[in-house]
């Protein structure tokens, strides 16, 4: 696999979907976690917001599986998008099923339906504003700190593209976990589901997976910790 942020491979998803990845759009373990935490029913009306090379939305189609009627794959970076249409052309995503979306996540008003959604999922910057060293390559700022959006900005979109009952998920990392808390209820999107993520009994979590419904009422489910 080439390491250079120019240079364009494949990854072949379970041996189903060739996606297009670079140097700086990859396929991550956090994004496969994600997507299988997100588990999208049959005939869902799916959104992926901030999706890179596509990794959470194509797991969907890689069979075996419920797969959503439509999976929007939302990017702002624009070479991400263009890795995404390859893998619709040339990797084996379903045209009109796999949607590339070229646009900020920030203003989709215009982009796509308020209230037609029924999961929305988003693999977040995990750095926040102001926090930690800027990474030197733009894409990589963009997808690692909160330099574009914020998870303030992630559960708004998410807020405004689910139908009532409708599902947010997304993973970060665990010093998040209150933050991430906190924005779902401010808008409107309650905690319902946890699960942390750590490499085995004896260390600490180094990821959680968090699913809220949209207008839903207080409750929570913590699931056993997944050991990867």
């Amino acid at each position: 696999f080439c390491k250079g942020r120019g240079c364009v491979d494949t990854f072949e998803l379970f041996g189903t979907i060739r996606l297009y990845v670079s140097g700086t759009h990859k396929v991550g373990t956090d994004a496969l976690l994600l997507s299988e935490f997100a588990a999208p029913r049959t005939g869902e009306w799916a959104c992926d917001l901030g999706s890179g090379c596509g990794t959470v939305a194509a797991r969907w189609f890689c069979g075996g599986q419920p797969a959503p009627a439509r999976a929007y794959a939302v990017e702002l970076q624009a070479d991400a998008v263009r890795l995404m249409e390859r893998s619709v052309a040339h990797g084996g995503l379903p045209a009109g099923r796999f949607i590339p979306v070229h646009a900020d996540l920030r203003a989709l008003q215009d982009v796509l339906p308020a209230g037609a959604f029924s999961l929305v999922t988003s693999n977040p910057p995990y750095k926040a504003a102001g926090r930690g060293l800027l990474s030197e390559a733009p894409g990589a700022r963009t997808a690692r700190h909160e330099t574009d959006c914020t998870l303030e900005d992630v559960c708004a979109a998410a807020s405004r593209l689910l139908r009532f009952g409708g599902r947010l998920c997304i993973c970060q990392r665990p010093e998040r976990l209150a933050d991430a808390v906190c924005a779902m209820r401010a808008h409107g999107l309650e905690p319902k589901r946890l699960c942390m993520v750590q490499h085995s009994a004896a260390h600490a979590p180094w990821l959680f997976l968090l699913e809220a419904r949209h207008g839903g009422r207080p409750s929570m489910t913590i699931e056993p910790p997944k050991l990867f």
